[in-house]
Order: structure tokens, then C-alpha cells, then sequence
């Protein structure tokens, strides 16, 4: 078989192996490929082949006929039009489940940052701000101790879940508002989770139906002074109300580790904005989390081959 690797380098820097795949047949491998022409050049006669942003479009199926398999090196799959592999009968395989515990602890090391601000006050140490200082202790920004707390969860999928354990160790009470509802959990309804919490977090996927859904009259419907944490979609966020409510101050803060377009642009009015703290998409980036990902990867391609699919997520 040949396969191609075409943006390996988010996945691998370097501190992996692609001997899992390289076992299956002749591996090409890209660090990046930067647009639709050169996917395709490098495509070639590939039977299988491996992306995590690259799209995959029904111009590029049509050129590449010799595509057998797609695999996504993540979970969400939208850069693929699945539709058009589907009627050219090439599955597309993605990596459920493999961030479930890296992104719930990811979420609460956003949460802890807004509470205690520790890398400012690290900063400050360093600066000699408290080796001048006349008391024995100091602190720059208000410090929020979370027990007794109300978390609301929008999205109550297996990273919902396991930020809700975690919020419970912290003695919080948890809510949770999903579009699916599973019989075995207990839900509130929107407005109550927004009247209620004080501190929402996402971890809900982005439909149309929810792009934005993050926008001024949402907020407006939030605890004056409650934090708002994104380690879902940039998409579901409107950022201009967002930022509008950090600086009225309605918004405590908000932290994020994905924005609307990635990388951020220059002109984003998050940037610079008040109490938010942005981090590069990283939540996911792991050692462990990233192997979990090579070995579905592998799993899927082993499934494939020996006619046993798994993770395929457009069958007819």
C-alpha cells in the first residue's frame, strides 16, 4: 500500500514514531501541505492517506482516484467532504475518545489560571516585586477559591463527564445542559444553567445550528461576574460580545484554548482584551493523548485492511 502523511507535524514534532504506520506499506510523509494543487501533487497515487487539517475536497477525490482509505488524525472530520468519498466508497476513519482526560485537565488549568492569575504572580516574584515588598505577602488580582461554586457544563458528552468528576473534587456543584441526554444523568435546561453557574464551560461539538449561540444575549442571561471557558469550538463563540462583556466587566473572565480561525488573527478583538487568557489549540498535546492518537490511527488502517472497520464515519 502507499500511504502519505500530509500535516504530520502537529501530531509529531518529533517525540513520536510512524513505524506503526510505516508497517502497512511505502509511507510519504509532509510536515505540512499548504493548499488544494500541491494536496493532490502530493497525493499522487496514494491508496491511503493521512490528514489532521488538510482539506479533503470533492476536487481533490476526483483527481486522486487511487484513494482507498482516509484517516483523520483527530477527532472532528469536517475538513473531509465525507459525502463525496462516501459515493466513491472510501471510507473516512477518525480518532474518538483519545483527549478525553488531557482536555478536561486542560479546562481546569484555564479555570485555576483565571482564579489565581499564578503565572502573573510568578512574573512578579522574578521581577523582585516581592523581595522589595514590605508585608510577607501579596497578590495582584482577586483570588477565587471554587468550593461551593455552581459549574454548568453545556455538552455533556465523555469530556463533560470528566470535567464534571474533577469539578466535584473541588467541591463544586455541577449542572449540565445537553442536546443528547442520556437516561442515566440529570440535566437543566439552558436558561437555568445560565442563571445558575458560576463558571460555564463548552464541550459541545459546532453545528450550524450552534455557531455563535455564544453571543450577546447569552451573556446577558449569565451571573454578573461569572467565567466563561471554550475548550470545544472557537466557532460557537461570538467574540466581539465576548470581549464587549469582559470589558463592562459582566464577564469575570474567559479563557480559551480555540478562537474562531486558527491562528488567531491580528485583528481579533479577544486579543488584548480584559481577563482573557488564549492558549494555541494545545489542549490535546499530550505525549500520551498524541500516542493515543497514532495507535486508533494504526487500529483504523489494521481495520481496514483486514476488513474489520472501526471509527468510520460515513458509511452509506
Amino acid at each position: 500500500m502507499k500511504i502519505v502523511i500530509l500535516d504530520g507535524h502537529a501530531l509529531n514534532p518529533g517525540d513520536l514514531s510512524w513505524d506503526q504506520i510505516r508497517q502497512f506499506g511505502e509511507l510519504t510523509y509532509y510536515d505540512r501541505t499548504e493548499n488544494e494543487e500541491l494536496t493532490i501533487q502530493r497525493i499522487d497515487n496514494s491508496e491511503i492517506v493521512l490528514l489532521n487539517k488538510v482539506p479533503i475536497t470533492r476536487t481533490v477525490l476526483e483527481q486522486c482516484p487511487n484513494i482507498k482509505l482516509i484517516c483523520v488524525l483527530a477527532t472532528g472530520y469536517n475538513v473531509v467532504d465525507c459525502q463525496a468519498a462516501a459515493e466513491r466508497g472510501i471510507p473516512v476513519c477518525n480518532v474518538p475518545g483519545y483527549g478525553t482526560d488531557s482536555v478536561a485537565q486542560f479546562t481546569f488549568a484555564l479555570l485555576l489560571e483565571l482564579c489565581h492569575r499564578v503565572g502573573l504572580h510568578s512574573d512578579s516574584v522574578h521581577s523582585g516585586v516581592w523581595t522589595a515588598c514590605p508585608d510577607f505577602c501579596y497578590w495582584k488580582t482577586p483570588q477565587m477559591e471554587l468550593a461551593g461554586k455552581t459549574l454548568g457544563i453545556i455538552g455533556y458528552g465523555a469530556i463533560g463527564q470528566a470535567v464534571g468528576n474533577i469539578a466535584r473534587a473541588f467541591g463544586m456543584r455541577v449542572i449540565a445542559y445537553s442536546r443528547t441526554q442520556r437516561p442515566e444523568h440529570s440535566y437543566v435546561d439552558l436558561d437555568t444553567l445560565l442563571a445558575e453557574s458560576d463558571v460555564i464551560t463548552l464541550h459541545c461539538p459546532l453545528f450550524p445550528e450552534n455557531t455563535g449561540m455564544i453571543n450577546a444575549t447569552f451573556l446577558t442571561k449569565m451571573k454578573n461576574g461569572a467565567i466563561l471557558l471554550n475548550t470545544a469550538r472557537g466557532g460557537l463563540i461570538d467574540e466581539q460580545a465576548v470581549a464587549d462583556a469582559l470589558a463592562s466587566g459582566k464577564l469575570r473572565g474567559y479563557a480559551a484554548d480555540v478562537v474562531s480561525a486558527e491562528p488567531i488573527p491580528a485583528n481579533s478583538p479577544l486579543l488584548g482584551a480584559k481577563n482573557c487568557i488564549l492558549t494555541p489549540h494545545m489542549a490535546w498535546a499530550p505525549l500520551e493523548a498524541r500516542q493515543r492518537i497514532m495507535n486508533i490511527t494504526e487500529a483504523n488502517i489494521n481495520g481496514f485492511l483486514t476488513g474489520t472497520q472501526q471509527n468510520v464515519v460515513n458509511r452509506p
